[in-house]
């Protein structure tokens, strides 16, 4: 059963981290003040919540900060360390890097703009940004196709694998257009609709054509339909190449493959963009959560076609901007991850809010072949999976 299990959670969640070097530091002990925090209400399994984030700081993750939530009662709960060469506690309310989790963003803001009638989601990449894709590709992709992984697009350039190994280049910038440029050198992967696969191309396309239609940036554009009307006010984008998180957070490490285990906050996400360069709380992503899922963001008749519906394609788990997984015993969750260097997190909720998860795991295994064990411990006594 619990095999079972480990398999489902790590095709469910992938989590991120990064690397900037602590050469000759000593690493401090966690200070008595950095145990767990929480607050509670009738319903999670505070038990199996705390024992989930009982012993951090360790290999695995210098700090986590979760949310649980719904209609049945809530959790918050923090433990591990600010950092490691000082040892004070996490803060609770950090900000942290949300990785891919910024696709639920980029997916809702299409999406609205499609309810306006702005953009058409059977409309075609090459009508709408013309010149974008090469003779290459012969067959149309439309907007719909962008959103359910399904273009058939090979992931572009980057500065660097999520697996902390593009340390060296952490400051360096790579823009949208070069990222694309990149992708449709290669040629199409596969014919449009034929098959799923989750690449960050996808988002990173949408975010131009946000721009093209709008006149507007992806980043204002995003504020104005998703961040605002959520209350997500501790949300932002990084503005280019800035690689700094502004506002109080935990510094995040990745453990690079010759051992040396890495400070890796400050990174440039340039090469992410509307794919994954978001900075978020946990309390702003739960937000979002409710937002979302109650129709505020996305008309309900909409959201229910692109969101909550997979498209028509052997094996597809993924929707526009979400993943379903089926979790047993009736039970379906809707939940997207996100991984960066130093971070990693995820959101989930059951379609009727009954049960909602949000966590920021500070693991040092970013993009891991397996799930990292403290998000394991956290989906599993959530979830009671």
């Amino acid at each position: 059963m619990h095999a079972r299990i480990r398999t489902a959670c790590a095709a469910l969640v992938v989590l991120g981290l990064a690397a900037g070097p602590l050469a000759g530091t000593a690493l401090a002990s966690p200070s008595p003040s950095a145990t767990a925090v929480v607050r509670e209400a009738d319903g999670p399994n505070r038990k199996a919540l705390r024992a989930a984030l009982a012993g951090l700081p360790d290999k695995d993750a210098t700090a986590a900060l979760v949310r649980v939530g719904g209609t049945k009662g809530n959790w918050r709960g923090s433990a591990g360390v600010h950092d490691l060469v000082s040892g004070r506690k996490a803060l609770e309310h950090g900000r942290f890097r949300a990785g891919s989790t910024t696709k639920v963003v980029t997916a809702a803001a299409v999406l609205s703009l499609a309810a306006e009638g702005r953009i058409d989601l059977d409309g075609h990449v090459q009508t709408y940004l013309p010149g974008l894709l090469s003779a290459k590709f012969k067959k149309p992709i439309t907007v719909r196709q962008l959103l359910t992984f399904t273009s058939g697009l090979q992931p572009g350039a980057s500065l660097g694998n999520v697996d902390g190994e593009g340390y060296e280049r952490r400051f360096e910038t790579l823009t949208p257009e070069e990222v694309v440029a990149a992708s449709v050198a290669k040629g199409p992967a596969f014919r449009p609709g034929e098959r799923q696969q989750y690449s960050n191309i996808d988002y990173t396309v949408l975010g131009l054509l946000i721009e093209k239609v709008t006149g507007d940036s992806y980043e204002h554009q995003a504020e104005l339909r998703v961040l605002r009307p959520a209350g997500m006010r501790h949300t932002s984008f990084p503005g280019g190449p800035d690689p700094r998180i502004h506002g109080p957070h935990n510094r995040g490490y990745q453990k690079l493959a010759d051992g040396r285990l890495v400070d890796a906050t400050e990174w440039n996400m340039s090469d992410r963009w509307a794919a994954g360069d978001m900075i978020s709380t946990t309390a702003d992503l739960e937000r979002l959560l409710f937002a979302l899922f109650r129709g505020k963001l996305v008309p309900r008749p909409l959201l229910e076609k692109e969101m909550f519906t997979l498209p028509k394609v052997k094996g597809a788990t993924m929707s526009a901007g979400l993943q379903r997984y089926d979790a047993g015993g009736g039970t379906v969750l809707w939940v997207k991850s996100g991984a960066r260097p130093g971070y990693g997190t995820l959101i989930a909720a059951t379609r009727d809010l009954s049960r909602t998860l949000v966590y920021s795991v500070n693991a040092t295994d970013a993009k891991a072949e397996g799930m990292n064990p403290v998000g394991e411990r956290i989906v599993r006594a959530a979830f009671g999976i």
